[in-house]
């Protein structure tokens, strides 16, 4: 037995059903893509990412098009860095493939970015635990109610969120321009 009981058999069966949950998902959020990318202008779709990447232990995030780099940005993250999101309340920002699934002009934050966490293994894992894995992260700016100068300067040096990844308000800018939803973001240690 692993992951407290749950059977090998079951972790596959589970680990199938999974894989074919995203598949299907990334094939219908492909050709919502493939047609807002035909109504683009040329030099707006060589902007557009076709994929994001979070490398958690050097603090940045990566857009990619076609094997190709876009952009890179700094990014702070929850304030327990280390380890991957197990459960809600961790402090932890989670570790995998997910997607943006939408984005939020109207978030407590300078807008927003709705990763896919959890995905059906993240669920499966912590109902095993009896815990709650969480939900609603997010690739986000500086909170809105807070003092603009002093939370640029916090974030230059604190990892402060609850699990989500944070950036400056002119980098959810730039972002916001080349992220559309249905967008892979890969998050690794």
């Amino acid at each position: 037995m692993i992951f407290g009981g749950l059977g090998l058999r079951s972790m596959m069966l589970a680990s199938i059903c999974a894989f074919g949950m995203v598949v299907a998902a990334g094939s219908a959020q492909a050709n919502e893509r493939r047609q807002e990318m035909a109504s683009l202008p040329d030099a707006e779709i060589h902007k557009t990412a076709d994929y994001v990447f979070v490398e958690k232990g050097k603090r940045r995030l990566t857009v990619w098009r076609d094997g190709g780099l876009l952009a890179t940005f700094p990014v702070r993250l929850g304030r327990t860095p280390t380890g991957a999101k197990s459960r809600e309340g961790d402090g932890r920002t989670p570790e995998g493939v997910y997607s943006i699934d939408y984005r939020k002009s109207d978030s407590s934050f300078y807008r927003a970015f709705h990763i896919s966490y959890p995905s059906p293994m993240d669920s499966v894992i912590a109902q095993k635990q009896g815990v709650s894995p969480g939900g609603a992260i997010m690739i986000h700016g500086l909170p809105n109610d807070a003092d603009k100068d002093a939370a640029k300067r916090i974030h230059k040096y604190v990892d402060w969120t609850e699990g989500c990844i944070a950036m400056t308000n002119s980098e959810i800018d730039e972002l916001w321009q080349m992220v559309p939803p249905g967008t892979p973001i890969e998050i690794i240690p």
